[in-house]
């Protein structure tokens, strides 16, 4: 155990140094690109492909989406049980989508954004079963991908919210722009899967499979601390 603990710290310093040398570069990646931008403001009636396109760019690029993503898909063999854990988390992050964007509500975005980091540390650390080895319990992994999954929604709302939408065709793009994200989410993931179906194939994957979570959990606790000084800088 001490050496997989060991191992465990180099990979999590790794990450740190990693995320610092290369943040600026992700932390513009997982906004809307000012061409991106500059069309959503200056968008005025349906446009349902460039919609389409923003939506799938935002969650191929979403680096706190997918790494929720990969935590959740990381145990799972079936492809029933993917497309389960998959499913409840579009539920949930469609409905805060179009409820913050259609209906009005607002959060907010650094708070939010904190959340999906903390989502991140949250499915590693119950990959590594930490739940029943210090807490003495399982939480319902299924109503946390969906609990998760509304936050998760609500971080996309955050970013349309920050422009002035056109009334007309509002409600298609905005649906366009929904399609889009799961257009993309369902690129990356079948990336991953391919991935990961091709890592479990070798035996050296459980081994690392501790390593992998606990670089996860840091990154998330990274992405979760740079939202919580952006919010307390802001206030």
């Amino acid at each position: 155990m001490s050496i997989m603990f060991r191992q465990a710290f180099a990979i999590g310093l790794g990450v740190c140094v990693l995320l610092a040398l290369i943040w600026p570069t992700i932390a513009a990646a997982h906004g809307v690109s000012n061409r991106d931008a500059t069309f959503v403001q200056g968008n005025k009636g349906t446009a349902i492909g460039p919609f389409l396109y923003i939506g799938a760019k935002h969650m191929v690029t979403g680096y706190d989406h997918l790494l929720f993503l990969v935590g959740v898909i990381f145990f799972l063999y079936r492809l029933k049980d993917v497309v389960q854990y998959v499913t409840l988390f579009t539920v949930g992050h469609s409905v805060t989508l179009l409820v913050g964007v259609l209906g009005g509500v607002h959060a907010n975005a650094y708070i939010i954004d904190a959340i999906i980091g903390l989502s991140v540390v949250y499915k590693a650390f119950d990959n590594l079963d930490g739940f029943k080895h210090f807490l003495g319990f399982q939480p319902n992994t299924k109503l946390a991908v969906l609990v998760f999954g509304l936050f998760h929604g609500f971080g996309l709302a955050t970013k349309l919210q920050e422009f002035t939408l056109a009334q007309d065709g509002l409600v298609t793009n905005i649906l366009s722009f929904n399609i889009g994200v799961e257009i993309g989410q369902a690129l990356a993931l079948t990336g991953v899967l391919i991935a990961l179906s091709f890592w479990r194939s070798h035996p050296g994957f459980l081994q690392h499979a501790f390593a992998t979570n606990t670089a996860l959990m840091v990154g998330g606790f990274i992405l979760a601390g740079y939202q919580f000084f952006g919010y307390w800088v802001s206030v």
